[in-house]
């Protein structure tokens, strides 16, 4: 993943951002000593207005669509109320034996229930329940397919938020599948009436989705 924002601006906006819990800070170190794929942490501005949104929406029900190492998930899990829970989907038992030891480490942990297994015949059994907020971050081929499984289960009001949305900048040249997969994706919600959205150059880049109270 290549970086498209100076380094020293990252740095900038991570000094200026609310700081993570200890046990996040950790969990990331965790990651980058024993993850040759740690790139794909969502990190700690992410990780923020991830936990941000999940509160200032007053969520109570989240549903994350590639959990990892869990690091987006404990950032939602904070934002959660006491009694609040988040469904994490994941299908790599390393990366979900390494969540569940970090998850275990905090009170908030406990709020997050891992469905292991293909995301599609997850959600799929997950089609009568109800969410605040769904948190795309998995195989970009199947973004397309992740929205449209999800935006049922979202409340109306409620929010959508895809991660990777810039895809290191390959969505101005789509060549891949998953490069095809995520330009498709963001076609297809800019031009879906039922929602508003905004893309944030945050990161890799974060959409945020609402769905609309009434369609127009």
């Amino acid at each position: 993943m290549v970086s498209l924002l100076d380094e020293r601006l990252e740095e900038y906006a991570r000094a200026h951002s609310a700081d993570a819990p200890p046990v996040l800070r950790e969990l990331e170190l965790y990651t980058r000593a024993h993850r040759s794929d740690a790139g794909m942490l969502c990190g700690p501005v992410e990780g923020a207005l991830l936990r941000l949104l999940v509160a200032i929406t007053g969520a109570r029900r989240v549903l994350e669509i590639g959990m990892y190492t869990g690091y987006s998930a404990l950032s939602m899990a904070f934002g959660l109320p006491d009694d609040g829970e988040l469904v994490a989907c994941e299908q790599d038992p390393e990366v979900a034996a390494i969540a569940e030891l970090f998850f275990g480490r905090t009170r908030v942990g406990r709020k997050i229930r891992i469905r292991m297994g293909d995301a599609a015949a997850t959600l799929e059994a997950l089609r009568d329940e109800s969410f605040d907020l769904v948190f795309i971050d998995a195989d970009k081929e199947n973004y397309g397919l992740y929205y449209d499984r999800t935006l049922p289960l979202v409340r109306p009001g409620g929010l959508v938020v895809a991660d990777n949305t810039l895809w290191s900048g390959r969505v101005l040249a789509p060549r891949t599948a998953a490069d095809l997969g995520i330009s498709a994706f963001n076609r297809r919600v800019r031009e879906d009436p039922s929602v508003e959205t905004v893309m944030l150059t945050v990161r890799d880049g974060v959409t945020v989705i609402r769905k609309r109270l009434t369609r127009r």
